[in-house]
């Protein structure tokens, strides 16, 4: 079992900056492909970024150039920094863990952009 804790979501201006954290319980957190997804009012959950055990990663088009996803194996965490943020970011924002059938999910943060 795998628990995700995030932390780092917060009200910012349009064109402000956030770093959201994941971190993760358990001592096989380098071999999950980790994620973050989100989720605005109304909306589908949809993919954000997404890096695997190897650091390679996928941006949704929406954030490419703007959003980087990290991870620090050491310290069991995921990163996802967010810049230029735009109030179309504005959502909740859920950590993702994937690892064969395995998939573990975060209780998510909220980030708010204001225009």
């Amino acid at each position: 079992q795998v628990q995700l804790v995030e932390s780092g979501g917060g009200l910012v201006q349009a064109g402000g900056s956030l770093r959201l954290s994941c971190a993760a319980s358990g001592s096989i957190f380098s071999y999950y492909t980790m994620a973050w997804y989100r989720q605005a009012p109304g909306k589908q959950r949809e993919l954000v970024a997404r890096i695997t055990s190897g650091d390679r990663t996928i941006y949704a088009d929406s954030v490419k150039g703007r959003f980087t996803i990290s991870r620090d194996n050491a310290k069991n965490t995921v990163y996802l920094q967010m810049n230029s943020l735009k109030p179309e970011d504005t959502a909740v924002y859920y950590c993702n863990a994937v690892w064969y059938t395995a998939d573990y999910w975060g209780q998510g943060t909220q980030v708010t952009v204001s225009s």
